[in-house]
């Protein structure tokens, strides 16, 4: 008799509990990113869905910036190394 060996994944996963302070990612404008790399790199790095990103990166244009994320400083600072390391920049409020 065979036996098939069971692969056991650990995932972590963080989620905003209200045991810290509540923070923002927000991403700024700039001159040199074009609409669709900005678009493209908040879903894949924030998660968001095509009609969100196309939204935050139309208030990033015309705003200046955009709260693009909200959570925990340990939650959002990932993304915001993501975000930074596409050339976009973003800080964590």
């Amino acid at each position: 008799m065979a036996y098939e060996s069971e692969l056991e994944e650990l995932v972590e996963v963080e989620e905003f509990t209200g045991n810290e302070d509540k923070k923002a990612l927000v991403v700024f404008n700039d001159n040199f990113n074009t609409f669709d790399h900005v678009i493209d790199t908040l879903i894949k790095i924030c998660k968001h869905d095509p009609m969100q990103a196309e939204q935050c990166t139309m208030l990033i244009h015309y705003k200046g910036k955009c709260s693009v994320k909200e959570g925990g400083y340990h939650f959002l600072r990932p993304m915001k190394e993501g975000i930074s390391e596409a050339g976009i920049k973003a800080v964590i409020q």
